[in-house]
């Protein structure tokens, strides 16, 4: 057996082509953010808590794909910026729920359109009905390596790059 039959093929993996529309898509999005002081990390943090206000750091580090640990550093930096505030103490258990700041706001209107002209240009060319398509087909593969293989209970649509919000049920 030949080392390209015991491998994936590349040129038809769609694994790989996610892959690498990821790392596209989170380096285009890096150069738009970078002149404004922030990562896609950073920038994914304060778009999740405009959206959902008081996350926890293990909400936001879910919602953001980065660890606890990961996200603990990155809210005390914002906090330090300005940008979120928290309480010093938790009102119940030991989740510091957290809230943007307007300054934070601020810094969000900044980059989401830098964020959004990325989108425009993956998307350029591509009708709604290949948009509604494309999104379809995403979210049936995120359920599809759900749990067991058994599909995901559909979240509330919130995308965390800040895009807008649909509001077709797609």
């Amino acid at each position: 057996m030949g080392q390209r039959e015991q491998g994936v093929d590349l040129d038809t993996s769609l694994g790989y082509l996610l892959k690498q529309a990821a790392s596209a898509l989170r380096a285009a999005m890096e150069d738009e953010l970078r002149p404004l002081g922030m990562t896609v990390t950073h920038y994914a943090c304060l778009e999740l808590l405009a959206q959902r206000p008081g996350l926890s750091g293990s909400e936001l580090a879910r919602g953001v794909f980065v660890t606890r640990q990961s996200m603990h550093v990155l809210l005390q930096a914002l906090e330090r910026d300005g940008a979120v505030t928290r309480p010093a103490a938790a009102a119940a258990g030991r989740a510091l729920p957290a809230e943007l700041t307007p300054r934070g706001r601020r810094a969000l209107a900044g980059a989401t359109a830098g964020v959004r002209s990325v989108e425009e240009r993956m998307l350029a060319g591509l009708d709604d009905g290949d948009r509604d398509a494309a999104r379809r087909l995403l979210r049936h593969m995120v359920a599809a390596l759900g749990e067991g293989g058994a599909p995901l209970p559909t979240p509330p649509v919130v995308p965390p790059l800040g895009l807008e919000p649909r509001t077709d049920g797609l």
